[in-house]
C-alpha cells in the first residue's frame, strides 16, 4: 500500500512540473503531396520533424480543409474524411501539434508520408 502511494505521489508531481502533457490524437497519410513541395524537400525531412497545422476556412474544396507544411514549405493537407474534428478543435483554440511519423519511398503518394497530430494539455 505504502509503494502504490509513492508511485502515486511520484506520478502526480511529474504531471505538476510538466510544461504541458501530448496526448496522440490522429495519425494520418497526408493528402495531395504530389502536388506540393514534398518532393524538393524530400531529403532533408526527417521523423519527428515538426509540423504546423494551418486553417484554411476559405478554402473553396473543403471548409475544414487544413494545410500541412513543414518549415515554411506547404507539403499537402489533412486528409478530407479525417480534418473535420481537427478543424474543429482548431477553431475552438486547443492546442495542436504534428509531427512527421514516418516517411517512406513509396510510389504512392498517400503511402509516403504519415504525421501524427497531439493535442496538447
Amino acid at each position: 500500500m505504502r509503494l502504490l502511494l509513492t508511485i502515486s505521489l511520484a506520478i502526480w508531481m511529474a504531471a505538476a512540473q510538466a510544461e504541458s502533457i501530448r496526448l496522440l490524437v490522429q495519425n494520418s497519410p497526408l493528402a495531395g503531396s504530389q502536388y506540393y513541395a514534398v518532393g524538393k524537400q524530400w531529403l532533408a525531412m526527417k521523423v519527428g520533424d515538426r509540423l504546423d497545422l494551418v486553417r484554411e476556412p476559405d478554402n473553396r474544396h473543403d471548409r475544414n480543409a487544413i494545410r500541412v507544411e513543414w518549415r515554411g514549405h506547404k507539403l499537402g493537407y489533412v486528409p478530407r474524411a479525417e480534418n473535420r474534428a481537427l478543424a474543429a478543435a482548431m477553431e475552438q483554440g486547443d492546442r495542436l501539434m504534428a509531427r512527421i511519423a514516418q516517411l517512406s519511398e513509396h510510389p504512392d503518394p498517400w503511402r509516403r508520408l504519415r504525421f501524427e497530430v497531439y493535442a496538447e494539455l
